[in-house]
């Protein structure tokens, strides 16, 4: 899979089952390349969003649901995720 059509699918699922507001995800996988944990065909992503569904959660339990939905993802093709809620 390429890193495009994994973004794609992240953002689809995410807003399919969160209500958000806007959505930015950033292929992050190039600060990572001489890292010993680094694999190929692993991503490092960076979400960036704002949805007051997941602000009202606590920062865990938000963290939680969106693992949750990207369970697939994360253990096929994402080796890192950070995660920014406004």
């Amino acid at each position: 899979m390429d890193i495009n059509e994994l973004i794609a699918i992240v953002k689809k699922k995410l807003t399919d089952q969160i209500r958000i507001d806007s959505i930015n995800i950033e292929d992050k996988s190039f600060l990572h390349k001489n890292h010993a944990g680094n694999q190929e065909g692993k991503f490092h992503l960076k979400i960036t969003l704002s949805s007051s569904e997941l602000k009202s959660l606590s920062r865990i339990e938000s963290n939680k649901k969106i693992y949750k939905i990207l369970e697939k993802e994360l253990k096929e093709y994402i080796h890192s995720i950070q995660i920014l809620i406004s």
